[in-house]
């Protein structure tokens, strides 16, 4: 059951909204046989059925079929608790103000964690000329690089698209970045503090 909706998800969303089985059959139009059936895995509920059922239990489709219940408690906005979603097929990267279920290329992306800088993915930041200037010494070869480096303050994120072949530099504005973020097509993303660097 749970490589389509799972029952475990529509039974606590119908716990949490105080519903009974017979409750929910009736908003469905459907018999609470039939809603036990899906709860416990014995039966699935027709496609037509999908959206009226997340929309009872006030949740999206995609949450019905992951069997995650996502709550974004970034109610502020605040882009230094953003997350980063980037998928493994095509790399097409989405920056969240807080958790969501997002999916790309027919998979359901996990959150991108950060991951321990090594030699290879250590960024160095320096003041130029008014601006931050960013550096990875990384190879930048078809198959491996730097995909993007990003600054991200807590109202703003600058964000630089890199390609294979150039180099792994950006530069960004210093206006209240807090961290740097360059990201790994094959390692995963990496940050540096910006509170350390000398204007």
């Amino acid at each position: 059951m749970n490589s389509y909706v799972t029952g475990a998800m529509i039974k606590k969303r119908r716990e949490e909204k105080g519903f009974t089985q017979e409750e929910l059959a009736k908003k469905l139009h459907v018999s609470g046989k039939a809603v036990s059936k899906w709860e416990t895995g014995q039966g699935l509920p027709d496609i037509s059925l999908l959206e009226p059922l997340a929309r009872a239990l006030e949740i999206s489709v995609i949450e019905l079929f992951s069997g995650e219940n996502v709550v974004n408690k970034n109610r502020a906005s605040n882009l230094l608790k953003s997350v980063c979603y980037v998928c493994p097929v095509c790399g097409n990267g989405i920056l969240a103000l807080g958790e969501a279920v997002v999916s790309c290329c027919g998979i359901t992306l996990p959150p991108v964690q950060l991951e321990d800088a090594d030699d290879e993915h250590q960024i160095s930041v320096s003041y130029d000329d008014g601006e931050y200037l960013a550096r990875v010494s990384h190879p930048m070869e078809k198959d491996h690089y730097i995909t993007c480096l990003m600054a991200v303050s807590d109202h703003a994120c600058q964000f630089v698209k890199l390609y294979p072949e150039g180099e792994a530099t950006a530069r960004f504005r210093p206006d209240r970045v807090k961290w740097i973020y360059a990201y790994c097509n094959r390692h995963g993303m990496f940050r540096v503090s910006a509170k350390g660097v000398r204007r």
